[in-house]
C-alpha cells in the first residue's frame, strides 16, 4: 500500500476523530464497511451503526451487515420502516426519494439518541456517476467523509484488505427498487422474488448478477466473461430455480452486466433506473 494513501487514511482518521460522536449509515457494502471501521478506530463507543430494514433490501445484506457490526463491536442499532408509499410506482427520481426518506430517519436517530453527526459511504468515484440521491444527502447535511479524503472506489477496497476487512472483493450492490421498470408498481411479492433468484444465483458461483424484473420474465445480468459459464453449465439448475420463484420465462441479457451502465442511460432516458 502506498505512502499516499496512507496518508489519505490518516485524513479520514482526523476528520472522523473531530466529529466527536457519529451515526454511521450501515448497509454492510464495501464502503460503509470501511468508514465503519475507521469510525470505531477513531472514535471508539461514540461510533454508532445504524441499518434501516426495509422491503427493498435483501435480508441477506441485514444479517452480513448485522454479523459485521457484531465482530467490530460496535453498537448496532436497526431501524424497520416499511415500505414508503411514494416508492410504490418506482418514480425516475427514486434514488432521491429513497435517500431522503431513509437517512431523514437516520438523522431523527441520532438527534433521539445526542449523536452529533450521521455519515454515509459515498467516495470520489460517485460524482463521475449519476447519483441523483447525492442531493438528498446534501439537503440533509449527512457527512461522506470518504469522499472529504479523498478516497476512491479502489483506495476502499485495498484498505479494507490490509486491514483485513471482509469486504475487499465484495461486490457492490444497489437496492431492489433498480431491478424493477421506472413506472410499475412494486410489490412485497415481486421484490422478494427478485431477492431469492438474485440469492440462488449467488450460491450457484455468481456474485456479481442482476435479475430484471419485467412481470413474469428474469432478466439476468451477469458480466460478459460469466455468461457462457452460465448458460452451458448451469442454465437448466438456474430455469428450474427461477421457475419455481414464480417466473413463467428465464433469458439471460447478453449485452452482460456493467456497474453504472443504467444510471448512464437514466440520464437520457427514464425508461429505465439505477443499476
Amino acid at each position: 500500500m502506498t505512502d499516499a494513501l496512507l496518508h489519505r487514511y490518516d485524513t479520514l482518521i482526523q476528520k472522523l476523530t473531530a466529529t466527536g460522536g457519529a451515526l454511521v449509515a450501515f448497509s454492510g457494502g464495501v464502503d460503509s464497511t470501511l468508514l465503519l471501521y475507521a469510525a470505531y478506530a477513531a472514535l471508539g463507543d461514540k461510533a454508532v451503526a445504524a441499518t434501516i430494514v426495509t422491503p427493498y433490501i435483501p435480508r441477506w445484506e441485514i444479517t452480513e451487515a448485522k454479523a459485521y457490526a457484531d465482530t467490530l463491536g460496535v453498537t448496532h442499532v436497526e431501524l424497520e420502516r416499511p415500505f414508503p408509499e411514494a416508492l410504490r410506482m418506482n418514480p425516475p427520481d427514486h434514488c432521491y426519494t429513497c435517500k431522503k426518506y431513509l437517512f431523514s430517519e437516520l438523522v431523527e436517530c441520532a438527534r433521539n439518541q445526542k449523536i452529533p453527526c450521521v455519515l454515509d459511504g459515498t467516495n470520489l468515484d460517485d460524482l463521475d456517476d449519476y447519483r441523483p440521491g447525492l442531493k438528498a444527502l446534501r439537503e440533509l447535511k449527512i457527512g461522506s467523509p470518504l469522499l472529504d479524503a479523498g478516497l476512491t472506489k479502489q483506495d476502499i477496497r485495498d484498505l479494507s484488505r490490509h486491514f483485513g476487512l471482509p469486504t475487499g472483493d465484495k461486490p457492490s450492490f444497489a437496492c431492489l427498487l433498480s431491478r424493477m421498470p421506472i413506472g410499475s408498481r412494486v410489490t412485497e411479492t415481486a421484490l422478494r422474488q427478485v431477492e431469492n433468484a438474485e440469492r440462488s444465483l449467488m450460491d450457484m458461483g455468481f456474485p456479481a448478477v442482476r435479475v430484471r424484473h419485467h412481470g413474469d420474465v428474469a432478466r439476468i445480468e451477469v458480466p460478459q466473461d460469466d455468461i457462457g459459464t452460465l448458460v452451458t453449465h448451469h442454465g437448466p439448475a438456474i430455469n428450474d430455480a427461477l421457475k419455481k420463484l414464480g417466473y413463467r420465462h428465464v433469458a439471460v441479457d447478453l449485452a452482460g452486466y456493467s456497474m453504472g451502465s443504467l444510471n448512464r442511460t437514466n440520464i437520457i432516458d427514464d425508461t429505465e433506473n439505477a443499476s
